[in-house]
């Protein structure tokens, strides 16, 4: 068993030398020449997604103070009174992602997004190589960002990395969150013990993780040149169906490739939160709590994702002393606002309108501790969505 571990370990070093001597050879003196991407091209690709937004829209670019870093935001609706929505999309994403969501969300308030710190149109920083302070640093850029927008109360909502990162905003900055709404967060549980992984993951997916972990997860992207907008297709050909109502043509594939391959900024600081197998360094459950009672949140996680979904239980056990709705939107993986954006945008939208109704907040409130608080939705059943007051309100 040595013998087969030492092997292991000795053809894992020789397969990661060979990795970086090929990432040497055929990196190009102008290595911008070799990717065919630009920040003009990502401009270029975002305006042709957002030209379906019909909300009244707002964008620039938002100045961190402290680091000169810039954020680049887009508002909807600026001018509506209910409480703001701010919305923080995941790992390799962008703004754009949001398109089919926008104007159902803001239809009665505003709604800001941005592109993270690293992602997106954003600057892209060196971020800390210790995994809690390149999380402080998303967190205080997001503060940095909410006061040179001069908002003072939100409805903060979070997908995947960006439900994370929103988690510890929230635990920082209590006073500005109003509710917390995690979409199929990532970095929740505690990474099981490594018998148990063994147990679950093939051998060879094992010695490849395991063979790419010294390198940033979408480094292929950029190692592949000018093959890596075929890439992101001919591996992710399930982002054409999710916007199919939207874009008949490789618009969307497109905004991933030149969000992902400019300088992986983001992406680094992404892989100095995790560990092996995308299990985070510093889990979230371990520190959820800290989150102030005050601050009500909702888990809303795809039925099909693999992100475990009873993550949303276990927080509303330990979080006894507070308010946590869980939802399950039938159907719909990971993705959840892009799988099912109609479900997704119904649910967001009665959680919003229960933070501007106190009143009717406390009625539901009462009927949802009698009743339960968690359900399923699909799309063939509107009386689900008719009730998901029952989670959504306060």
């Amino acid at each position: 068993m040595c013998f087969l571990s030492d092997t292991f370990q000795f053809v894992t070093r020789a397969v990661q030398r060979a990795i970086r001597v090929v990432l040497e050879y055929v990196r190009p003196r102008h290595w911008i020449q070799w990717k065919p991407t630009s920040m003009a091209q990502l401009v270029q690709v975002e305006q042709r997604i957002l030209k379906c937004v019909k909300s009244v829209m707002d964008s620039r670019f938002v100045t961190v103070r402290s680091t000169q870093s810039r954020i680049w935001s887009v508002t909807l609706n600026r001018k509506a009174e209910n409480t703001p929505l701010v919305m923080v999309h995941g790992m390799g994403g962008g703004l754009g992602l949001w398109v089919q969501n926008m104007d159902a969300l803001a239809q009665n308030r505003p709604v800001y997004t941005f592109d993270l710190l690293g992602f997106g149109r954003s600057s892209r920083p060196s971020f800390s190589s210790d995994p809690k302070i390149a999380e402080d640093e998303f967190v205080h850029s997001i503060e940095e960002w909410r006061k040179e927008v001069k908002l003072e109360k939100f409805i903060l909502l979070g997908h995947s990395l960006g439900a994370f990162i929103s988690s510890s905003y929230a635990i920082q900055h209590p006073d500005r969150v109003k509710h917390l709404i995690l979409v199929d967060p990532w970095g929740f549980p505690e990474k099981p013990p490594d018998n148990q992984i063994q147990r679950r993951v093939p051998t060879w997916i094992r010695m490849i993780a395991t063979m790419m972990q010294p390198f940033n997860p979408l480094a292929g992207l950029r190692v592949a040149g000018p093959w890596g907008p075929g890439l992101v297709k001919r591996f992710r050909p399930d982002l054409q169906t999710k916007f199919a109502d939207l874009f008949a043509d490789e618009t969307i594939f497109e905004y991933i490739y030149h969000c992902n391959a400019q300088k992986p900024s983001g992406e680094t600081a992404f892989k100095t939160m995790q560990m092996s197998f995308g299990w985070a360094r510093n889990p979230m459950i371990n520190r959820i709590t800290d989150v102030a009672p005050q601050v009500s949140m909702t888990f809303i996680h795809g039925s099909r994702s693999w992100i475990d979904q009873q993550i949303g239980h276990h927080v509303k056990k330990l979080r006894s002393d507070s308010y946590v709705a869980v939802q399950s939107i039938s159907g719909a993986g990971h993705h959840v606002y892009a799988d099912k954006p109609v479900l997704f945008n119904n649910v967001v939208q009665k959680v919003c309108d229960s933070v501007d109704t106190p009143t009717r907040r406390r009625k539901d409130s009462e009927r949802t501790r009698s009743r339960g608080i968690s359900h399923t939705l699909s799309d063939n059943s509107q009386s689900a969505i008719e009730e998901t007051s029952l989670n959504a309100n306060l």
